[in-house]
């Protein structure tokens, strides 16, 4: 029998469901928003996750919206070895630097007895193969192969992998040792083409964010010291997470010819010249998820953007033997109806939670998973025609609505849902940056507690960027394409082409 909520539900309605708070500690806060979601557990393998089955379908429908909008502008997928031979990172110098400290690598090929209970290595390779922490060298042997003539080109790639970087400080989904994402790979004839690919990834990806996560991003420019390895430039998506810090979202990069030249990419021009390749490479992760726990969950757990809620609608029938029946024939075609409405271009995700578990413990499972929309249906809902309605944006508010009132305004429900948390997010960062003349402000700024943003002058000077990392702990995040205006540099007074952000990050 299903009843009303515990006299335990009752008390998290005041006090919330997570310990500790986003104010008290931030990330034990984020770790105890995973374990209440069920989103992840830590494996027997230090640095690596479990996902589980609730946060693998998050990242479901992050690998849907993104690979339909990767085809739609011509993208195609393909797959390419989880082992790369040592040979093919020796032939670009500054793509190896960038990581060596975080490869793993096999040695051997199989293991015996070791005569003590236990078993050893044997059967040593003759070149050790690195396990993939990006595939740039190894898709660029197989580019070479593809690619004779103009008309080859261009050649634009994806996979969908794992890949594995040594990770000494691990967070679940934001770093992991071994961790899942995509990597678009291109190459093209012209410089400006390639160029104009990198660029328009980037811009995929923050209509992705902004349309999809509900996350707001600025995008801009690396600077040199944080741009990708062996890249001539590297762009990249910033979002602010609820204490200030930034997540690099996602990251494309233009190769220039480095990559083509390392790889032999070569082609036959139209007046019959042999020339090399332009390419780039680009790619998000399980990051992804980590960013959206920490731009819109509350001290009650998990609060997911409708477009990627697993479940957008549960309905938790509530009732007593005696209307058993009743209650879960309204609610079977309560499901029905919504389940053929759309959301843009998806029917609606409904579930009905007929569990044997008290009322209001199964209404606070629902809300630590971030469930966009909780009904509530008991037999004098069925009485009244009407539904109880919760948002999981709003906390603690509840409405009754006519039936079919609420049947007729669900998908607007949702999307209003999906405004109100970008909108959110977008006036929270908004709060949170400031546009800073002085050296002295900027030390000032960054010496309060979640800071935030700080958009500042700078001359382009590595020593500032070093200096401000060890003694802040802070790093240019991008120099964003919108902040072009000509200045002078805060900490040189040197002239300076545009401001950079700067922030503390993930």
């Amino acid at each position: 029998m299903v009843t009303e909520q515990s006299p335990n539900s009752a008390e998290k309605l005041k006090k919330g469901a997570i310990s500790p708070t986003r104010e008290e500690n931030f990330p034990e806060w984020y770790q105890q928003v995973i374990k209440a979601a069920d989103l992840a557990d830590n494996s027997p393998v230090r640095g690596c996750m479990v996902i589980r089955p609730w946060g693998y379908a998050i990242w479901e429908l992050i690998q849907k919206r993104l690979d339909a909008m990767f085809k739609a502008s011509g993208h195609k997928n393909a797959y390419f070895p989880l082992f790369i031979p040592l040979k093919y990172f020796e032939k670009e110098a500054e793509h190896v630097e960038g990581f060596a400290k975080e490869c793993a690598i096999v040695t051997h090929t199989r293991l015996q007895p070791d005569g003590k209970g236990g078993l050893k290595p044997t059967s040593k390779l003759d070149e050790p193969l690195i396990v993939r922490p990006t595939s740039e060298t190894i898709i660029g042997e197989m580019f070479s192969k593809w690619v004779q003539s103009y008309r080859d080109l261009p050649i634009k790639i994806n996979q969908w992998a794992n890949v594995v970087r040594w990770e000494m400080r691990p967070r679940m989904f934001l770093r992991t040792t071994e961790f899942l994402w995509q990597e678009g790979h291109t190459v093209h004839a012209i410089n400006e083409e390639a160029q104009k690919e990198a660029l328009d990834m980037l811009e995929c990806y923050k209509t992705f964010a902004e349309k999809y996560m509900a996350m707001p991003v600025i995008c801009g420019k690396k600077s040199e010291s944080e741009k990708f390895p062996g890249a001539a430039s590297t762009f990249a998506l910033e979002a602010m997470m609820q204490d200030g810090k930034a997540l690099q979202a996602g990251t494309s990069h233009f190769l220039g010819q480095n990559f083509a030249k390392s790889s032999h990419i070569k082609f036959i021009n139209e007046n019959g010249h042999e020339e090399f390749g332009w390419t780039t490479s680009w790619g998000v992760t399980t990051r992804l998820v980590g960013g959206l726990i920490m731009t819109h969950s509350d001290d009650d757990g998990l609060v997911l953007p409708p477009h990627l809620a697993p479940t957008q609608i549960v309905i938790l029938p509530i009732y007593r033997e005696d209307s058993k029946r009743q209650v879960l024939e309204y609610c079977k075609v309560l499901q029905t109806e919504l389940s053929q409405i759309f959301l843009e271009d998806e029917k609606l995700r409904v579930e009905i939670d007929d569990r044997d578990v008290r009322g209001g413990e199964k209404s606070w499972e629902w809300i630590k998973k971030g469930v966009p929309v909780r009904l509530e249906i008991g037999l004098r809902d069925i009485q009244n025609g009407s539904i109880c309605v919760y948002r999981r944006d709003i906390p603690k508010e509840k409405n009754s609505i006519p039936y079919m009132q609420f049947i007729s305004s669900a998908a607007d429900v949702l999307a209003d849902i999906q405004t109100v948390l970008f909108k959110r997010a977008q006036k929270y960062r908004e709060e949170k940056s400031k546009h800073i003349d002085s050296q002295r402000e900027f030390v000032e700024f960054f010496k309060q507690k979640n800071p935030g943003f700080a958009y500042a002058h700078w001359c382009g000077s590595n020593a500032i960027e070093n200096k401000m990392k060890s003694e802040l702990g802070i790093t240019i995040r991008c120099l964003p394409f919108a902040e072009t205006s000509s200045g002078s540099c805060i900490f040189t007074d040197h002239p300076s082409k545009q401001k950079a952000i700067w922030a503390k990050s993930y």
